[in-house]
């Protein structure tokens, strides 16, 4: 029988965003193969969204530059502050997260799309 393996990385985004598309792209361009995963389709339940908290940090996440953050009220906005209301506004507007996020399969993570941080990382999943 046949072994079939799963990537060794997982990309999370918004296939809407440029910067997730630029590192799909250059993902494709690599020939690494990852499994994609888009938080408004497929969604971001508390544990995936912990996990990323714990490997990143909330501060690292959370998108305070994007059009979401811009939407959302200054209570909210004030309130980030709070840890645990960030992570609510994490789950409730996906959106927010700083992205791409991209997991190999050790659990190592990294938020946000440069190449030569790319290049190290995806080296340590092959």
């Amino acid at each position: 029988m046949t072994q079939v393996t799963a990537p060794a990385l997982t990309l999370y985004g918004i296939k809407t965003c440029d910067t997730v598309r630029k590192a799909r792209k250059y993902l494709s361009e690599h020939h690494c193969e990852a499994t994609y995963h888009d938080f408004r389709q497929q969604g971001l339940d508390e544990t995936l969204l912990d996990q990323l908290i714990k490997g990143l940090g909330i501060k690292a996440l959370l998108n305070t530059r994007g059009t979401t953050w811009r939407t959302l009220s200054e209570d909210q906005k004030q309130n980030a502050s709070d840890p645990a209301a960030a992570r609510q506004i994490m789950l409730e507007y996906p959106a927010v997260i700083k992205r791409p996020v991209l997991v190999r399969a050790d659990g190592e993570m990294l938020v946000g799309f440069d190449t030569a941080a790319w290049s190290t990382f995806i080296q340590g999943a092959r």
